[in-house]
């Protein structure tokens, strides 16, 4: 088996994309819009979790430029690299998600930008459940997918080959919410990432709080 065969597929593909992935989606006004929001409900000095966090930019960076303290983690060494050279302030740590333990309640707030999308259904159920209750009860969780019905679809991102498995809209929010999540906001959206070999792409952008009880 090759090198490649033994480590996570997504690492393989933001490995491969570097700063080209970050380039491609810094237009998302979405993207902003949701880090926007959750902004404006976060406590000062609240500490932080970004899931896929990529390059750092936008999103540990806005984190961090409003004093909020952020763990940043990630399957590709590349993006980890680039996220620590960015986004100085901020802790990034290459791990990946599925199998990194996580303290109950140990963070204010969660963010998972299209980070689950080359996970099974199962992992992605068992992830979203893991941020649930990484957040202290009333903390949120912002999410964002691509909201389609495939299963284990080849494609290309970028002119990278991808596995892609997704839920429909409607069935990401049941999964959300019967993780115990209480959905605050819901954005659509259509974006086309700036690369040539890009096509217009669904986005699907929950904003959520864990329950108190």
């Amino acid at each position: 088996m090759t090198e490649d065969g033994r480590r996570a597929p997504a690492a393989v593909v933001f490995d491969a994309l570097g700063l080209a992935y970050e380039e491609a989606f810094a237009a998302s006004e979405p993207h902003r819009a949701s880090l926007g929001r959750l902004l404006e409900r976060l406590a000062p000095g609240s500490r932080v979790l970004d899931v896929g966090c990529g390059t750092g930019r936008p999103t540990a960076q806005a984190l961090t430029g409003a004093g909020h303290r952020v763990l940043g983690v990630d399957v590709s060494p590349v993006m980890v690299e680039l996220a620590g050279r960015q986004v100085p302030g901020a802790e990034f740590r290459l791990a990946d998600i599925r199998r990194l333990p996580l303290e109950e309640g140990a963070f204010d707030a969660v963010c998972g930008y299209f980070s689950l999308l080359q996970m099974s259904r199962a992992e992605q159920a068992a992830v979203v459940g893991k941020l649930a209750r990484a957040v202290r009860p009333g903390g949120l969780v912002s999410l964002a997918t691509v909201p389609l019905d495939v299963q284990d679809a080849e494609g290309l991102f970028m002119g990278q080959p991808v596995r892609v498995t997704s839920f429909a809209a409607g069935e990401f929010t049941e999964l959300v919410t019967g993780a115990g999540l209480t959905v605050l906001a819901e954005e659509h959206a259509l974006f086309t990432p700036a690369h040539p070999e890009a096509v217009p792409e669904p986005h699907l952008f929950l904003d959520c709080r864990r329950g108190t009880g």
